[in-house]
């Protein structure tokens, strides 16, 4: 029996995971004991990571909808490659190159998330194509890229043992991120945990402070935070003039945040919004965390970035134990923001920037005119270009658009607009997949290689241990034969195998703040516990690199050098197991310097009214969930470990007012939708709102399509429904 260490396929925290082997089936597994991440520790998901590979509707043949509204029907690879090629070749024929799409994933292994954003885009001519990383990380993104230069959250897990002062903003890392909430248990310096959440999660109960906030009030909460610092002289000045710019302007728009119109706007006592101020203001070393409930808003950027400025004003950036700090959604969110070619050509560079696609076609050897010079769509706007007949074929790999995506019923409906519609996955039962026209049998986690990256930047393995059932094949091998058939898989030649790709993404990282050329291939991987970009060469080593490092482009305690000059890391070939970004106080924009940046807070896009008088709100239910459950439902433990039929959490004050009593079966409804679920009466939500977990198949019938502005991320915390007793007759069986 052989042992094979690798990262799990679920969040994205990274936890290894060793997987016992024998007589070549994957048998049991167990968490690695010294992985800097984990530190042998596994949540309920990761101890059943390998149970969705067994699961009896695996996708194991190809399938064809030979004709419309006709059934699904097995083929062979040939017959449904060249279905997939013949009919996006006839909607651009037909409709332009623009036409076809795809939706990609945080999911899939950063090789295979490159190979097919250079097979979509520069191979078959597609413009559009964007990832599920749009529904969690997108604001995160934006935020960074504003305020540091370059999308670079700054942390190292570690820190959250390092702190003495921890806020966690919209974030239940006790449900969604259990290993997190581990190490803050860890914590040695006896922390105030402070949380700012509508909701008594699990993680604001187990905390010193809980702040909370009527729903979507953030913004306002954050700018009077920092007119109390400011007001009280908590910032630290040096940093402030030494790092950032727009601390002027962002201390003038914050003057008219008073405690008394933030306490009217959040709900707050104007002495609770001086306990929370005081807390950050006395804390040595504070760190910031926010997850989906800051993301997933009509204005999380700037929600996000006022965050930051938190940060930046009391000097909270760049030491250990601080920083404004996002935690990654997916296993591999990470991953698809710097290589999956969709929204940002590759390594963070943009489609519209000549400079950048010149250097990506000298780097890869293709020509330039292959490349798009526009940005792709977004999630959301290729969504509205199937309604405005602009989008006529799509591509999902990886995602359950059919469940995930907000106001359900209308995606639903839409998808079925298509002149084409295929679907790469592990099961043909998911939503989405019984939608398609062509469904192609992935490879799943355990069995296809590659790496992921985690919320704090380190790339880690995943390994083949196990095969995949019948004809499925890797995400990898399928995009080959795609190109293959679509007749551009010479320009792929050199992509032979994921370690090849590996290959190529470090001479696309070179002189990039996400350079990786200082890793010496999947080995150094292995032997070193994953390894946090930037990892740039050791002194005297060859370099690959392209152009100088940006300023504060990573950690150089040799000194930053001059432009031109090699690059040195105190990485090099054995990288210190935790590591952050900023310590030099210098960041990604060409000033070294990181951004405020503000706006005045936007009412919601759909408040309360007489029909509809209850805030929706969505989030994690339990820590042995994932998302649309197509996985973890398939885990009989998993599944004993939550309830089966959906619930929503009300307040006793409105379960009493609606003659609602507990476990009793209840109508959620809003203007898209409804859903029924059993009543869970408990005080951890106000008076005037609900929860309802995301997992279950009817929860996005009831959101509303509210996007942010700058991120394109959808608002799933926010919507307006009302709630009434469903007879007795009409409760499910």
């Amino acid at each position: 029996m052989a042992g094979n260490a690798m990262v799990c396929g679920f969040c994205s925290v990274g936890c290894s995971l060793d997987v016992n082997v024998k007589d070549g089936v994957a048998v049991s597994l167990k968490p690695t004991k010294d992985y800097p991440v984990n530190l042998g520790m596994a949540c309920p998901k990761g101890w059943e990571a390998l149970t969705p590979l067994r699961a009896p509707d695996r996708a194991t043949t190809p399938l064809v909808r030979v004709n419309r509204g006709g059934p699904l029907e097995p083929v062979d690879w040939p017959t449904a490659l060249d279905a997939m090629v013949s009919r996006f070749k006839a909607v651009q024929a037909e409709h332009g190159p623009e036409a076809a799409a795809f939706i990609s994933t945080g999911q899939i292994a950063s090789e295979e998330m490159a190979l097919l954003g250079a097979v979509a885009k520069f191979g078959m001519g597609m413009v559009h194509g964007d990832g599920n990383t749009r529904q969690c990380m997108a604001t995160a993104v934006v935020a960074y890229k504003e305020s540091f230069g370059f999308d670079a959250p700054p942390y190292t897990y570690g820190d959250l043992e390092e702190s003495d002062v921890i806020v966690l903003w919209g974030a239940n890392p006790c449900i969604a991120h259990p290993i997190l909430w581990e190490r803050i248990c860890r914590n040695p310096h006896h922390p105030e945990v402070i949380v700012v959440d509508p909701r008594v999660t699990e993680t604001a109960a187990a905390a010193t402070q809980h702040y909370p906030l009527l729903p979507k009030s953030d913004l306002t909460l954050l700018y009077g935070l920092a007119h109390l610092l400011i007001a009280w002289g908590a910032v630290d000045k040096e940093f402030v003039a030494r790092s950032t710019d727009g601390f002027e302007g962002f201390a003038a728009h914050v003057e008219a945040f008073t405690p008394e119109r933030v306490s009217a706007a959040t709900g707050l006592p104007v002495d609770a919004l001086e306990l929370m101020a005081d807390t950050i203001a006395s804390g040595k070393r504070v760190s910031f965390w926010w997850t989906m409930g800051v993301n997933q808003s009509h204005e999380g950027v700037r929600v996000a970035q006022a965050i930051i400025g938190l940060a930046l004003l009391t000097g909270n950036v760049g030491r250990p134990g601080t920083g404004a700090n996002s935690i990654t959604g997916q296993c591999n969110a990470m991953g698809s923001r710097l290589w999956s070619n969709t929204t940002n050509l590759f390594g963070g560079r943009a489609f519209t920037d000549r400079d950048a696609r010149a250097e990506v076609s000298e780097i890869l050897g293709i020509e330039e005119s292959c490349i798009p010079d526009r940005m792709s769509l977004a999630y959301d706007q290729i969504v509205e270009g199937i309604r405005d007949g602009k989008i006529k074929a799509l591509w999902v790999i990886a995602t359950n658009t059919a469940h995930s995506w907000i106001d359900q019923r209308d995606l639903v409906d839409l998808l079925g607009r298509l002149d084409v519609l295929v679907v790469q996955d592990l099961y043909p039962t998911t939503e989405t997949a019984q939608l398609a026209d062509i469904v192609l049998p992935a490879a799943g986690w355990g069995e296809k290689e590659g790496t992921f990256i985690n919320s704090e930047r380190r790339y880690g393995r995943i390994r083949r241990v196990v095969r995949a059932p019948g004809q499925a094949l890797a995400d990898f091998s399928i995009f080959k034969l795609v190109a293959d058939a679509w007749g551009c898989g010479d320009m792929f030649e050199e992509w032979s195998s994921p370690e090849a790709v590996f290959g190529i993404l470090q001479r696309l990282s070179a002189g990039r703040p996400c350079d990786i050329t200082g890793i010496e291939g999947y080995g150094h991987l292995d032997a070193a516990g994953g390894i946090q970009w930037p990892c740039l060469p050791a002194p005297g080593t060859r370099v690959l690199r392209t152009a100088p490092v940006a300023a504060g482009g990573g950690p150089c305690p040799a000194g930053e050098p001059e432009p031109g000059d090699p690059p040195t890391d105190s990485v090099g070939s054995a990288p210190d197991r935790e590591r952050r970004l900023f310590e030099d106080g210098r960041f990604f924009h060409p000033d070294g310097r990181a951004r405020f940046v503000w706006e005045e807070p936007r009412p919601v896009a759909e408040p309360t009214s007489e029909e509809f008088p209850f805030i929706l709100l969505t989030g994690r239910g339990s820590s042995s969930q994932w998302h649309t459950q197509t996985r973890t439902s398939k885990s009989a433990i998993l599944r004993t470990l939550y309830p089966e039929k959906p619930y929503v959490e009300i307040s006793p004050a409105d379960a009493s007012a609606l003659g609602v009593v507990a476990d009793e079966w209840v109508v959620l409804s809003s203007a898209r939708g409804e859903m029924e679920a059993r009543a869970y009466v408990t005080p951890t939500v106000a008076p005037g709102q609900v929860f309802v977990p995301m997992h279950y198949a009817r929860t996005n019938q009831l959101t509303k399509s509210s996007i942010d502005p700058y991120s394109r991320q959808p608002s799933y915390k926010s919507a307006a429904v009302g709630v009434r007793r469903v007879a007795e007759s009409r409760r499910y069986s």
